[in-house]
Order: structure tokens, then sequence, then C-alpha cells
């Protein structure tokens, strides 16, 4: 009788990296070579068009997986973390983590951070440094982490303690699910779809390293929240349609009312005084509820389209599920690559 291999469980660590050449020994330093649970482990870059010796130190450190994200770096994250789960996904990765270039993240805490999700506990595990009284952090940016995440949190009705941390463990269903829709982070986008598409998340408590350099992502914090901001309203007006179109339906109809009750007090009540005032007040309350009238047209018509996208992502999941090897049904090049690259 012929003996039935156990499946195996196979870890994909990736990190973005764009001229990382100095600080990308500092994130091997701690990097897990056995994690309990785990048969496989494997690390992987995506290489954001870096034009130091990135990819010959990721080499001299044992990188199996080199990703090219494009030739010229734009600062755009959200995109090389799409190329890097592609890649992954395709090499059998049954859990990828996610880590940054800049040493950050301690690599010691990968291993807490798989743990929900080898447990079965999660979908999504997630590095919660309690932004808040991170001391690297300006007391301006620690505020300022503290309100994107209340702001998520808000919104997905679900405890959310580090929003924008980029030390996260995804399992491979998860991965099938999200789309990452964003070209310039994926932090904020995986986080809301995560909560749409009933993914359980964990938070992990983890400290960081010194600063080794400046963000190359966030040029200002005031295009952090510039750009946040507008990826926060985007994956809303997506997931959320018809309340978000009936929030700004009701901007425009509250005052729209009032005008057109104040002309009508001041027309019949008070005997049409007022003089050009009530004219105005006609006017502009009628365009302010025509106004929301179009929103309110418009946000049944985004509903409906919403759930046709709900079905195409589901399809969407399916074919990939398709395309990509399952990791149960390639027990014999798992076995080669846990002995070349575990023990």
């Amino acid at each position: 009788m012929r003996a039935v291999k156990e499946p195996t469980v196979k870890l994909i660590i990736q990190i973005p990296c764009f001229n990382e050449e100095k600080t990308l020994p500092l994130v091997f330093e701690g990097m897990p070579r056995h994690i309990p649970g785990i048969d496989v482990i494997e690390y992987q870059i995506i290489d954001d068009g870096s034009t130091d010796n990135t990819v010959e130190v990721a080499r001299s450190l044992g990188v199996h997986h080199i990703v090219s994200a494009g030739r010229i770096n734009r600062r755009w994250l959200g995109r090389a973390f799409r190329a890097g789960v592609d890649h992954a996904l395709k090499h059998g990765a049954d859990i990828v983590v996610n880590t940054d270039g800049d040493n950050q993240y301690p690599s010691r805490y990968i291993a807490d951070l798989v743990r929900p999700i080898v447990d079965g506990r999660a979908d999504i595990a997630i590095g919660d440094r309690a932004p808040g009284k991170v001391e690297e952090f300006s007391w301006i940016k620690q505020r300022l982490q503290v309100l994107g995440s209340g702001v998520i949190q808000s919104l997905t009705g679900v405890p959310v303690r580090d929003a924008v941390s980029g030390f996260r463990a995804y399992s491979r269903e998860s991965l099938l699910k999200i789309q990452v829709l964003t070209n310039y982070t994926y932090t904020v986008d995986t986080l809301i779809q995560a909560h749409q598409k009933g993914l359980d998340i964990e938070w992990v408590p983890i400290s960081v390293n010194a600063k080794t350099r400046e963000s190359r992502l966030i040029t200002s914090l005031s295009a952090k929240v510039r750009k946040s901001g507008g990826t926060i309203l985007r994956m809303v007006t997506l997931y959320r349609p018809f309340r978000t179109f009936m929030l700004f339906a009701g901007i425009f109809l509250v005052p729209g009312l009032f005008l057109l009750a104040r002309f009508l007090y001041f027309y019949i009540i008070r005997g049409g005084q007022g003089g050009p005032s009530l004219i105005q007040s006609v006017v502009i309350g009628g365009v302010c509820v025509m106004v929301a009238v179009q929103m309110f047209v418009l946000g049944i018509l985004a509903d409906l389209m919403a759930a046709n996208r709900t079905l195409l992502e589901d399809l969407l999941v399916r074919m990939r599920k398709l395309e990509i090897p399952n990791s149960d049904s390639r027990p014999e090049e798992v076995i080669r690559d846990k002995d070349r690259h575990v023990g």
C-alpha cells in the first residue's frame, strides 16, 4: 500500500526593495530558518527599480526569488506587493509574510506573526506597533497614525490597531480573495477588503527597530494624508457605494430643504417679506435638492454595479485557483525544496 504524504505548509517571506543594499543584511540577521508548523521557508525580494547592488546582496543572502516590479522606481508599493504576491502564489506559497527592506520591523517576530494563521485562528495577521507610542515617530505622525486607524475602525466596525503597518502575514486563501486596486500602497486597501470579504484578522504586538533612513514612499505628512485619504474614500465608495452616495445626498438635501422651507415661511406666513433673498433661497435650495436626488439615483446604480462586481470577484477567485498550483498537488517538489532550503 502506497504511503500517503502529509500536506506541507510553505511560507514565502517577501521584501519590497528599492536600493536596500545596506539595510537588507540587517533584515536577514533575525530571519527565521525554522518555524513550528512550517515545512518550507523561502525568501523573496521585489526589486522596484534598484540602481545599487540590492539584487546582488539579496543573492548572497540566499534569497530564493527575485521579482522585478519595473526598471524605474515610482514609489508604487501597491504594485510591488501585487507582483510579489502573484509570484509567491504561483510558486506554491501557503502563507506570505510581507516586511520592509529598511529593517523597521524586527524579523524575529515573523514566527509570532504566522502563528495565528498556522493555528487556524486568522486569515491575516498584522504587526501592531502601537503607533501612538512609537518613539521613532514624531508627535504629529503618532496622532495621524492613531487617527487613521480610528477612521478605518469606524468604517469597518471592527478593532483596528495599526492600519498602515506593513508587517503582515496572509494566508493563501485571503490572497486569492483580495485584489489590490491601488498602486500607492496596499495596507488600507487590503484591510477594508478583508472586512468586506469576511476574513478574520488578528493583531500581533511588536516593537520596531531604530530608524535606518527616511521613508522613500512618504515624501511628507501632507502627501501621506492626501493619498491615504483618497485611498480610503475610493475603497469606501467601491465597497459601500449606496451608503457613501446617501451621505453625499444628505449633505445637499439638508441645506436644500432648509432654504426651500425658508422661502415658504416668508412667502406664505410673512406675506412675501424678504425680497430678493427669497428668490436666492428658491434657486439655491432647488439646485441642492436636485443634486441630492441625482446622488440618490447614482447610489442605486452604484449598488447594482457593486453586486455585479462581487460576482466577478468570485469568478476571478475560481479562475486564480485553477491557474495557481495547489499546495497539496505538489508533494515531490515541496519535499525537494524542503530538503534544500530548511534544515
